[in-house]
């Protein structure tokens, strides 16, 4: 059915504030309101379920009358579609301030948090420092729910050709771990994270090993003739005893240490693989522990 409307931008134009609200009737609804402070409010007045409700479309003179009938027009075909124009202004206001609140770089910090406690604070800050440095500064600001997959292969690429291509792998893997968090906390329906194969094969890196007994015994007397502080000579003896990594020695504290029993249980939150490990002690062991434990302190 064809709309009557009664208006003209004219007879808008010259509108005039009065004592009271005035109501100036267009057709299918559509009213402009004049206030006493002289404001000229466009409004739709329409039923859903029943009842009787408002929908503001605009000021005038920024909505001009052709783009309030159009705004009414646009409202009317959602009504006919059983659809409340009101509650899908809502619907898409909240996405749009969700879209603004889920940044990718928030997400990821917030990934971060629940993550990290179960890291190596040391792996914690490197990956921290990749995603700060290689990411963000490029699509930190994105909306998680729309970053595309062309955004993240930029990224990528950006680390390849500076020759980082075993970093550029690693943070592919941060990058889908962060969008497969915002998926399962329905921040995010698809995950455009590009596959490992459009990335080119880091060679793999040899390190240096010792692979003789000659080259053993050459190691170990290096050891026994370090000349520099007790504690460094003491970590420097204990490594080939224990067989652990640098780092689990590092951090070793004597609350872990049992001498009398010959055992040290380093916690599930130090090791790599976040499992508990029991190393058993040599008598070696066991006395280089004792020389270097009146310097180091107390037993907590």
């Amino acid at each position: 059915m064809p709309l009557s409307d009664k208006l003209t931008e004219s007879a808008v134009r010259v509108a005039k504030p009065a004592e009271r609200a005035q109501k100036l009737f267009d057709g299918g609804g559509l009213f402009l309101l004049v206030t006493p402070e002289g404001a000229r409010l466009w409004r739709l007045k329409y039923r859903y379920a029943g009842r009787e409700k408002l929908l503001a479309l605009g000021a005038y003179p920024q909505v001009p009358l052709r783009l309030a009938r159009r705004r009414r027009d646009e409202a009317r075909r959602l009504l006919e579609d059983g659809t409340d124009p009101s509650a899908k202004r809502k619907s898409e206001r909240a996405a749009r301030v969700a879209a603004h609140e889920n940044t990718f770089e928030r997400v990821a910090r917030e990934w971060l948090e629940k993550k990290s406690h179960g890291w190596d604070p040391g792996n914690a800050k490197i990956i921290t420092h990749r995603l700060e440095a290689d990411v963000f500064p490029w699509v930190g600001n994105d909306p998680i729910a729309s970053i595309g997959k062309e955004s993240l292969l930029r990224v990528l690429e950006r680390i390849e050709r500076r020759g980082a291509l075993e970093t550029a792998h690693r943070v592919r893997q941060y990058i889908d771990s962060v969008i497969r968090y915002a998926m399962d906390t329905e921040r995010a329906q698809a995950n455009p994270t590009p596959r490992p194969d459009v990335l080119a094969t880091p060679k793999p890196r040899h390190f240096a090993s010792i692979t003789d007994s000659k080259g053993v015994g050459a190691l170990m007397r290096a050891i026994r003739s370090y000349q520099g502080s007790l504690i460094v000579q003491c970590a420097l003896k204990l490594a080939p005893l224990v067989f652990v990594r640098p780092g689990e020695l590092r951090r070793a504290e004597w609350s872990e240490l049992d001498l009398d029993a010959a055992e040290w249980r380093i916690p599930a939150e130090k090791m790599k693989m976040r499992s508990p490990h029991f190393v058993p002690l040599s008598r070696q062991a066991v006395k280089i522990l004792r020389e270097l434990h009146p310097l180091t302190g107390k037993w907590q």
